[in-house]
């Protein structure tokens, strides 16, 4: 009869989410690797690179892949015959073990967590609390598969109740587009059948857990209807020409996973979710002898991957920057960014809102007015850093306020990730404005190009606040140009079109 320490069991929750917020699991490597070795489009192709630089650069200096870093989820499986040495519950100890992560000094992680989200939306300081599934089972061993999952991607969740008779791989296949690139591909598809509607999402979660394997799958051929349907998904979604962070290309998903249950005669329930490229979870057992111990990966398990300049790249000093220099951007380009930014996300969007509507204008220090700005929320800096991991938050969430941004404030151009609406799109033609885009995922390579860092407002918001940036070679792609012209929409229509041509 195994006996668990109250201690062991929060350390090992603390460890694996230090342990995951800076090392890719070994499969999603090797899966990314092969996918970006045979990439055919370039600006997808280099897009993969930063990913997989960034996560050699995460697993060396031990600091997070994404700024992102999650909300928690944690599934413990506690054998029958286990017994606890504990004053305080497993909710309570997984918490803790969150909040030690958390609060690192040596590599604090980035705090995400509201509290009251349908009203003052507080931030609880310590991600803090985590979500958390229970199940009892034969043994005498606790089983735990924790996962830190970023919002941009748990946003894109979709579920639906469909006929018994209806076709799963047809609904994925027409529900995939809508999710735009918010969940930052190349990842994996979690995907619940069955049961209840909660029931179906606990199991799609789930899913997300398990080892990439369906190139394994496709060699030795399905074995259940499940596994058919796997390989039926995982085909047809690579045929939408997506691609990675909604470039257009031939990989848009590394994997599908699915789990199901038995459900009501007259019911289908189904639940998708994605996994970013920021894909984070980790697996332990505990079986009284001691806190677990985690795998140090090696570095040869990384791809020596470089960045790829093309012709088409662009160095632009923002601080001199002519309006006819930035109209004169296409969709497509890369370019270089220097000088400084401006950043802001929802809550400093909220509060600039707020601010031009009542006509107090904006305070004092925050001037848009020929700048950009980057949506971002960074993590705390440590050691010498000026700041820490710092990639781009999706886009989407702020289309609300472009229009008016663009009209009163001077904007210049904007720096996020994932698509704009039609709306925005529209908003930036008719500005002549720009919509720059920065790789999902690549949060710890982007910090690298920020040379200094101060707040100018809102300070109070913590990440959330308007910081001031200097960047020196911060790469960025035109997403959207003057002209309203936009690779999202433009890239996976043509990519999907040559897929199908050498299909």
């Amino acid at each position: 009869m195994a006996v668990i320490q109250k201690e062991h069991f929060i350390s090992s929750v603390a460890d694996a989410l230090q342990y995951i917020s800076y090392y890719h699991p070994k499969d999603f490597i090797q899966a990314l690797t092969e996918a970006h070795a045979k990439e055919l489009n370039p600006a997808a192709k280099d897009a993969m690179a930063q990913i997989l630089i960034n996560s050699r650069m995460s697993a060396e200096g031990h600091r997070p892949l994404c700024q992102d870093t999650g909300i928690v989820t944690c599934f413990v499986k506690i054998g029958m015959q286990v017994q606890w040495d504990s004053d305080l519950t497993v909710q309570q100890m997984v918490d803790e073990g969150v909040r030690r992560a958390y609060t690192n000094p040596d590599n604090p992680l980035r705090a995400s967590i509201v509290a009251d989200p349908a009203g003052a939306r507080k931030n609880t300081k310590d991600n803090t609390p985590s979500v958390l599934h229970v199940e009892m089972v034969p043994g005498d061993q606790v089983e735990v598969m924790i996962a830190a999952k970023g919002g941009g991607s748990e946003n894109k969740s979709k579920m639906v109740m469909l006929n018994p008779s209806d076709n799963v791989a047809d609904w994925v296949e027409k529900t995939l587009p809508t999710m735009g690139a918010g969940w930052c591909p190349p990842g994996m598809l979690g995907i619940g059948i069955g049961g209840t509607a909660e029931k179906a999402a606990v199991m799609a979660k789930e899913a997300l857990m398990e080892h990439i394997d369906i190139h394994e799958l496709q060699a030795r051929g399905a074995d259940n209807a499940e596994e058919a349907l796997r390989l039926e998904i995982f085909d047809r979604a690579n045929k939408l020409g997506i691609g990675a962070q909604g470039l257009g290309g031939v990989t848009t998903v590394l994997d599908v996973k699915i789990k199901s249950a038995p459900t009501h005669a007259a019911s289908k329930p189904v639940v998708m979710i994605p996994n970013c490229a920021a894909t984070r979870h980790v697996h332990f057992h505990l079986d009284g002898t001691g806190p677990a111990e985690l795998p140090v990966p090696s570095l040869s398990d990384w791809p020596e991957v470089t960045q790829e300049v093309g012709d088409n790249v662009k160095r632009v000093d923002l601080d001199n920057l002519t309006e006819a220099e930035q109209r004169s951007w296409k969709a497509g380009d890369v370019l270089l960014l220097n000088g400084k930014i401006l950043t802001g996300r929802d809550a400093a969007h909220k509060r600039i809102k707020d601010l031009l509507d009542s006509g107090e204008g904006l305070p004092q220090g925050v001037d848009f007015k020929g700048r950009f700005i980057y949506y971002v929320g960074p993590v705390d800096a440590v050691g010498d850093e000026v700041v820490g991991p710092a990639g781009p938050t999706t886009a989407t969430r702020m289309d609300k306020f472009t229009e008016q941004m663009l009209s009163q404030t001077g904007l210049m151009g904007m720096i996020g990730k994932a698509e704009r609406g039609p709306a925005t799109v529209e908003s930036i033609a008719k500005h002549q404005s720009v919509y720059l885009m920065a790789v999902g995922g690549a949060a710890y390579l982007v910090s690298k190009a920020i040379k200094q860092a101060r707040v100018v407002a809102f300070e109070d918001l913590g990440m959330e606040a308007i910081y001031e940036f200097e960047v020196e070679d911060m790469p960025v792609t035109v997403a959207v140009d003057a002209g309203g012209n936009n690779v999202h929409q433009t890239g996976p229509a043509y990519w999907r079109g040559q897929i199908a041509e050498m299909a």
